[in-house]
């Protein structure tokens, strides 16, 4: 019998497992009132990522005699970007299902308010990025700058940010991608703990936010006119449809004259997809309005997976960060984040008077954050953050993208 150790511990699956199982017990911890929850699986995927990269493939970089198992983590990464993007989609195909039946009563309550949520939280995480370039003369100005897209979590943004910068060489694109792979993770560690945090930093009562939020989105089904549609418990058919047409949904690019061209992405377009579907309920025989039972456990399931592979992707680039010269990049994530949040909560909060548990899906959706928004939907116990999230995703996006460009057309040096 033969078992040969390093192809097992470098297989894709077994490390997503062990991310998964290992995270979901962290998760469970309580200090006080607060635990990880599901997002205990971002934090052991980044040590186990950090472990097998730097034992299994870093050892080998720069060396022509490399060994299978070490190609495909030097070329792919230590989970194919493929799982990334397969998760994505299951998990917020689920949760747009979930949600849309409030979509009508969502949009007919919050809509003007979410439009101007999503461009100020995108336009704050310029402008602190712009500020944060200013006054770091010794950095890279394209490296700083290119921050911004990953401390919002946007990969449509670093496109835009990249076709912008191509004018000045491939160094300033390469320099710009740098920014985004370290900042990334950095940008999701930050909302998934703001949306933890913010309700015990503040005094929020989840509670009575729960309550009032059920009170108010009543009157907004009532002065909606919500209809009713049948529910089937699962519709296997109806999901899988649902990830192809919001999948097309997002492939579909608009120009948009010298800001070149806008799309949703694959995030953006199923969520949306499902979003419209689950409201619309059914086409023909394909129900597309299901229970939360099997939904619920594929939301579940996808987000856990999902965050252990951005932390295995990621893993290495964040210790790296800590210790050497991306360091200062971090921190400037971590304060392009902060912002951007603070900004949707100040003007979601106290000038538009939102719940909480609306308001923190607004705020994940602000930050085109998916992650985020798993993190949210664990913190208040409910699938209700989701609505918030996929109003106000679109608008955010678009002015990321046009937040980018502006970012890189105007002086930064």
């Amino acid at each position: 019998m033969v078992f040969d150790w390093t192809e097992w511990i470098t297989s894709p699956f077994v490390l997503m497992a062990v991310s998964v199982f290992t995270g979901v017990l962290l998760g469970r911890i309580k200090v006080g009132r607060f635990s990880l929850g599901i997002s205990g699986a971002l934090f052991t995927g980044l040590v186990v990522g950090w472990f097998i990269y730097s034992k299994f493939a870093l050892p080998y970089e720069g060396n022509p005699d490399v060994p299978g198992y070490a190609a495909g983590i030097l070329s792919d990464g230590v989970v194919h970007i493929d799982f990334f993007y397969l998760f994505l989609m299951l998990f917020v195909a689920a949760v747009g299902l979930l949600a849309s039946k409030d979509l009508g009563a969502v949009v007919k309550k919050y809509g003007v308010k979410f439009i101007i949520l999503g461009f100020i939280i995108s336009f704050a995480g310029a402008a602190v990025t712009y500020l944060m370039v200013m006054a770091s003369p010794g950095q890279d100005p394209f490296a700083v700058s290119g921050v911004y897209v990953g401390a919002l979590t946007s990969s449509p943004g670093l496109g835009a940010a990249i076709e912008t910068v191509s004018r000045y060489g491939t160094e300033a694109e390469a320099a710009v991608g740098a920014g985004y792979a370290i900042s990334y993770p950095f940008g999701v560690l930050v909302v998934i703990l703001a949306v933890n945090f913010i309700p015990l930093l503040l005094g929020i009562d989840m509670e009575r936010e729960k309550e009032v939020f059920k009170r108010e989105m009543a009157e907004a089904r009532s002065a909606a006119g919500t209809r009713e549609v049948p529910e089937v418990s699962f519709d296997i058919a109806g999901f899988f449809l649902t990830i192809i047409i919001g999948y097309t949904i997002g492939s579909i690019r608009v120009p948009m004259g010298p800001l070149g061209f806008f799309s949703l992405g694959s995030t953006g377009g199923v969520l949306i997809g499902a979003l419209l579907l689950g409201y619309m309920g059914k086409l023909g025989g394909i129900h597309f309005r299901m229970g939360s039972r099997v939904l619920g456990v594929i939301r579940e399931v996808s987000l856990a997976f999902f965050l252990s592979i951005v932390g295995l992707r990621y893993g290495y680039r964040v210790f790296d960060a800590l210790i050497s010269g991306g360091a200062y990049l971090a921190f400037v994530s971590l304060v392009v984040g902060a912002a951007a949040i603070l900004a949707g909560y100040l003007v979601g909060r106290h000038l538009f008077g939102i719940n909480w548990v609306m308001l923190s899906g607004a705020i994940c959706g602000g930050m085109t954050s998916t992650p985020g928004l798993g993190a949210a939907i664990d913190a208040v116990g409910s699938d209700d953050p989701a609505a918030g999230y996929g109003a106000v995703y679109p608008f955010a996006l678009l002015g990321m993208v046009m937040f980018s460009i502006l970012l890189h057309r105007v002086p930064i040096s």
